[in-house]
């Protein structure tokens, strides 16, 4: 019997699924916990790649290096350049007098006037020791030799406006220095310009194509920006002639910031030029674009082609956006903008973002080369008053008039050989 007052234990069955539900509940954070405890496990959900630091090969035992490290008022932990993790624009110029160039404009014979600084009369030489130090990561040095070993057997071509020739240029450069005189050579073209490293069966190609959709302006070039038209929906005619390339850099950008507005085509030349219609300059260059990017996406094997695309390169025409308010355009800097993430009105973000999405699209993968952030930063190194106008190098008269610097192109060597820099390190 049961005393009285006393109460009768409960034996509560609790239904399945809860049980069920418990069980699953304690599994699910024992394999939270485990999961926390692995490290290379977690991180390998968002496919990132280990970063390989500087010192990530000295030995906890080793005591030569604990003593250096300690001693040490700071560690340079940057890790080695992997362009999927490397952030390259986010860095700063560091001046470093014992940096010499790889050529100059007269060891290379194949640099156009327009960028031959030191042989216009240019002076000052600052501008040649300035070195890109991205804050994450460290950039290797351009090494001519590997470049070229990267290209055996191959053709790389770089397509686009005066400013993907000034990028052209450079790379012939940083690698003809290293290959004898007869197994060089090259054939400039109107249109289409080829250096070949024979000893490599390679080519470094150059295709002029300021819009890379095609225009009026295209091969017989129209002064006045007002008349030119841009077909904005037809490629093909130029576009025939970048097929069987293993390597493609692509760019335009300057050509279409003429104005607010640009005039656009739709359909053939042939039927007249009346029926364009303005567009706002994004608007159209979004055209041009994605024209660009069907005919890559219809027309390229990525498994035999890679595409590279540079970023826009900026214009320095109002000293006034780093604060030179009394200056006129890029004449006389001698320095680089040390404001960080300066950003001026020379790149339009509207298009750079234009890029971004188009790119982001695309079917066939493109690499981008992002330039502009670093060169914004660059006001020192543009031809300015040592260039040429109309074919015509600027006298001493002219050089002293600040309005007829270039603060558009830059310098060889100079700027450019950090964007091959890049690109190399991509490749």
């Amino acid at each position: 019997m049961i005393p009285s007052g006393t109460m009768k234990p409960l034996r509560v069955k609790l239904p399945l699924p809860i049980i069920i539900t418990t069980i699953c509940v304690l599994l699910f954070i024992a394999v939270l916990y485990a999961e926390r405890l692995s490290f290379p496990n977690s991180t390998s959900i968002f496919k990132f790649k280990t970063c390989s630091r500087k010192h990530s090969k000295s030995k906890s035992n080793d005591k030569k290096s604990e003593e250096v490290f300690a001693n040490a008022s700071w560690t340079d932990d940057r890790f080695d350049f992997d362009p999927e993790e490397c952030n390259v624009a986010n860095g700063k110029w560091v001046f470093n007098s014992s940096l010499k160039p790889l050529y100059s404009d007269s060891s290379c014979p194949y640099i156009d006037r327009q960028f031959s600084c030191v042989k216009n009369g240019r002076n000052d030489s600052d501008y040649l020791h300035w070195e890109w130090q991205p804050e994450d990561c460290t950039l290797p040095p351009f090494n001519p030799e590997l470049a070229l070993k990267k290209l055996q057997g191959k053709r790389l071509l770089f397509v686009g406006d005066s400013l993907q020739r000034n990028q052209w240029e450079s790379f012939v450069c940083l690698v003809q220095g290293v290959i004898p005189e007869k197994k060089k050579s090259m054939k400039r073209g109107r249109v289409h310009s080829v250096f070949k490293a024979k000893e490599y069966n390679a080519t470094i190609e150059f295709y002029w194509a300021p819009f890379l959709v095609e225009s009026n302006s295209d091969i017989h070039i129209i002064g006045d920006p007002k008349k030119r038209i841009i077909k904005v929906d037809e490629i093909t005619e130029r576009a025939k002639n970048w097929t069987g390339v293993d390597i493609l850099v692509f760019n335009t950008y300057v050509w279409w910031m003429s104005g607010l507005r640009v005039k656009a085509l739709w359909g053939s030349f042939a039927n007249g030029e009346e029926g364009y219609e303005e567009l706002d300059t994004p608007v159209a260059y979004k055209f041009g674009l994605r024209t660009w990017a069907n005919w890559v996406d219809s027309t390229i094997d990525p498994n035999k082609t890679r595409v590279f695309f540079t970023t826009m390169s900026p214009a320095h025409t109002k000293s006034a956006d780093w604060g030179h308010k009394d200056g006129i355009k890029c004449f006389n800097e001698t320095k680089p903008v040390k404001k960080k993430n300066h950003w001026g009105s020379g790149s339009n973000k509207d298009m750079m973002s234009v890029v971004a999405k188009v790119v982001k699209r695309m079917k066939v993968p493109v690499n981008v080369i992002n330039i502009t952030q670093i060169s914004e930063y660059r006001i020192d190194g543009h031809s300015s008053v040592y260039s040429e106008i109309g074919g015509k190098i600027l006298t001493e008269e002219e050089r002293v008039n600040a309005r007829n610097a270039d603060c558009i192109h830059w310098c060889l060597p100079g700027v450019p050989d950090t964007w091959n820099q890049i690109f190399l390190a991509m490749l």
